[in-house]
């Protein structure tokens, strides 16, 4: 069979409708752009000043979400505080007892992703924190002394 002319007109429309709705429509207020520029900022300070990790990937998703979707339950303050230090947490026991490398850094996001939500705590970072403590060997007050720290209320 032969497609005729309108034919391909619906699909070339279909495709085109679909294409328009790919990717995100946000786009996040100056203000907000503004406050993450500042917060990375005082992150490379720290990292510069005490020679140790305070500024990591995660940081930056979380500032994310909070400027992108506000309203959703990642972005709420229990879940992002507590989510965080717990994901982290769990990396962290993780590697005293089993070790460190990428194998112990899966488990541990593995770990988080289960017991994030039962916990009703879920924060996507969170999960990626978890790997941490296994991977870069931040030392085991690292939940509390950076991650804590930086999702705090000022």
């Amino acid at each position: 069979m032969i497609d005729k002319p309108d034919n391909i007109e619906r699909r070339s429309h279909m495709l085109v409708r679909i294409v328009a709705h790919w990717g995100a429509s946000q786009r996040p207020a100056l203000a907000g752009v503004m406050w993450m520029v500042v917060l990375l900022g005082i992150l490379v300070w720290l990292d510069d000043q005490h020679k140790a990790i305070f500024l990591v990937p995660p940081f930056a998703a979380t500032m994310s979400i909070l400027l992108y979707l506000p309203s959703v339950s990642i972005a709420q303050p229990f879940a992002v505080v507590v989510g965080s230090v717990l994901g982290t947490a769990i990396g962290t026991v993780l590697s005293m007892f089993l070790g460190f490398g990428p194998g112990v850094a899966m488990t541990a996001a593995l770990t988080a992703l289960i017991a994030l939500p039962l916990l009703r705590v879920f924060h996507p970072p969170g999960v990626a924190l978890a790997m941490y403590p296994a991977l870069l060997h931040p030392g085991p007050w690292f939940a509390v002394q950076v991650v804590l720290l930086s999702r705090s209320p000022r």
